[in-house]
């Protein structure tokens, strides 16, 4: 593969301090705690009664710009990923105004007022859409300038759902260059799938007719999903971008999967980011030689499913859509796969396919949405450098959902010297400020965005208070922030 000369030079995340940890939530609950662990993983983030989306996003942009020592006039475009907006106007540009007065409070440069900033919406594949999309920029017009895109997201989910024990919140900030320090993207060598799938995961308006607004106008963003077709659809959407990054590679796609060094997954929790994986490289094996095929009927004569049919059913396109129409979302669409995916991850072919650099980090955070992708990645490479990992001049392979539904699957390749970069990222300092909450707290803060005590730290953007047309002028649900310096 040809590598271009943009890439992403480095990261930096801000994780909410609130914290709950599963094994308590499953002593509330009734669940099974070792089930959770395994599934889903240890705790998740939640935010703040006095912090959202963008709040949330200008730390991680403040942090990015202060730990990389970037010259904010030096930025062209900076990209908001996000699908918790609470302005259905303003984006990315709410986030440029908090940075700025921050940095007008240090007394440092300002972000120019010829910075673009547009705002992604896609489920959580926002952020991969903004990264693109930045790549871009710099590829065409935004020669001799940086971008940045922040990913910034909270997944909240109502009590006693199955979502309950995913939810999460955060946010990460990238910087995209020229002479990349970190990771080189070649996007000629990526893949795309997206189809209407309807009913997996969405958030209409509607939801919000019946609720009561809080002090900081903070309604629940409890979406409408269906879990088990939200699965098939992750799955099938996963394996689409696959299929249309198979034939753009220059070696067989077995032979890739086996080559990259880490494998960073958008990740809602970890057994499904686990069976994404397990799933493309069954559907690499089926696309393959001879040699693929035999290796794919061994998975499948030991999980008792016809080796001929499994191929097919992997290759096949599916209309996930006519699940909809029919009434019958909980169809199996991939049962011979599935099977086949549970024994690999037994395997330890399995294991050295799954990425561990970051996650058991990953499983601190919870689902982040935009955030996830990127999250991950950063708390790999953090790692890697931390434990010495080689990894100048490798390939990684960064794969991007989002409901309703789209993927995108994008190699990446570690340049010399990542090392410099990767110590900055500081993604395990911004895990270091949890607090964990009991379970009145939680669900004071989760039912009515409330807790009886906070914690405001420096260095961190708040909702200040919210708009109510007292003033001279119309400002009804405007949200004002402050930064404590």
């Amino acid at each position: 593969m040809s590598t271009s000369n943009v890439g992403i030079s480095g990261f930096a995340a801000y994780l909410p301090p609130y914290t709950v940890r599963l094994a308590d939530w499953c002593d509330w609950t009734g669940n099974a705690w070792e089930k959770v662990k395994t599934v889903i993983g240890t705790t998740f983030r939640m935010c703040g009664p006095n912090e959202n989306a963008y709040t949330m996003a200008a730390t991680a942009v403040l942090r990015l710009i202060r730990h990389y020592d970037v010259d904010p006039r030096s930025i062209g475009y900076l990209a908001l990923g996000t699908e918790s907006s609470t302005d259905n106007s303003a984006g990315a540009i709410i986030v440029k105004g908090m940075v700025n007065d921050a940095l007008a409070k240090h007394r440092q440069p300002q972000l120019s007022s010829a910075c673009e900033v547009p705002e992604f919406k896609h489920a959580c594949l926002g952020g991969v859409y903004a990264l693109k999309a930045a790549f871009r920029y710099l590829a065409v017009d935004g020669h001799g300038r940086k971008a940045i895109v922040v990913c910034s997201d909270v997944a909240e989910y109502q009590r006693f759902s199955s979502g309950e024990p995913t939810q999460g919140a955060g946010a990460v900030a990238l910087l995209v260059e020229e002479n990349p320090r970190l990771l080189v993207v070649e996007l000629g060598v990526s893949g795309s799938s997206s189809a209407y799938r309807g009913v997996d995961f969405r958030k209409p308006f509607q939801r919000f007719a019946e609720q009561t607004i809080g002090r900081f106008a903070q309604l629940k963003d409890f979406p409408v999903f269906n879990g088990k077709y939200s699965t098939t659809c992750y799955i099938d959407a996963v394996l689409g971008a696959m299929k249309d990054l198979f034939p753009r590679l220059t070696g067989a796609p077995s032979a890739f999967f086996k080559e990259v060094k880490a494998v960073f997954l958008h990740r809602p929790y970890q057994r499904m980011a686990e069976m994404g994986l397990a799933m493309s490289y069954l559907l690499a094996l089926a696309a393959g030689g001879a040699a693929d095929r035999a290796e794919l009927a061994s998975y499948a004569n030991a999980s008792e499913v016809d080796s001929d049919a499994l191929a097919k059913e992997l290759t096949a396109e599916h209309a996930l859509y006519d699940l909809v129409r029919e009434q019958n979302i909980n169809a199996e669409i991939y049962p011979l796969a599935t099977k086949a995916a549970r024994f690999l991850r037994q395997l330890p072919v399995f294991g050295d396919l799954m990425t561990q650099l970051g996650a058991r980090r990953m499983g601190e955070v919870g689902n982040l949405y935009t955030a996830s992708l990127p999250a991950w990645m950063a708390a790999g490479l953090e790692e890697a450098s931390v434990d010495s990992v080689p990894l100048a001049g490798e390939w990684v392979l960064t794969v991007g959902y989002g409901s309703g539904d789209a993927a995108e699957v994008i190699p990446m390749q570690v340049v010399r010297g990542w090392e410099e970069a990767a110590d900055k990222i500081q993604f395990s300092a911004a895990l270091n400020n949890a607090r964990i909450l009991d379970r009145g707290e939680y669900e004071m803060l989760h039912d009515r965005g409330a807790l009886p005590r906070q914690r405001d730290a420096a260095g961190v953007f708040y909702i200040d208070r919210i708009g109510d047309r007292s003033s001279q002028f119309d400002d009804q649900g405007v949200e004002y922030y402050r930064y404590r310096a």
